[in-house]
């Protein structure tokens, strides 16, 4: 009895100052994080939303819609403000970061949504 006592009250300090660390081994990237999740459920996620999107909304409408951009540009187009909001909707390149050429483009003039995709923005 006593020498259980006398393990008992060793053990219940250790026990209170041992901490936990997990480890992940593997995944997609070269540092073992697997990115493909994270922006497989973006991409999903945008492409539902673009299908939500109407001509003529405003801007602050498709924002509020869509979320925060992976890309902004603004210009002027002959005395119009253009801008693009870009949202990544496809993957590339397995390299965990997002380009434009992973994205689709939402072009407003005037803070009208007027198209959106590839071939509208090369018909800029």
């Amino acid at each position: 009895m006593k020498k259980s006592l006398l393990a008992l009250l060793i053990a219940i300090p250790l026990t209170s100052t041992l901490t936990g660390c997990v480890i992940a081994v593997g995944g997609d990237d070269k540092d073992g994080y697997n990115y493909s999740f994270d922006y497989e459920s973006k991409e999903q996620k945008n492409r539902q939303h673009l299908t939500k999107l109407q001509l003529n909304m405003s801007f602050e409408q498709a924002k509020n819609l869509m979320g925060i951009p992976d890309f902004n540009e603004s210009y002027n187009k002959e005395g119009t403000p253009i801008q693009v909001l870009y949202y990544r909707t496809q993957r590339i390149a397995k390299d965990g970061l997002t380009t434009k050429n992973e994205c689709t483009p939402l072009i407003f003039k005037n803070n009208k949504l007027i198209s959106w995709g590839d071939t509208a923005y090369s018909q800029l």
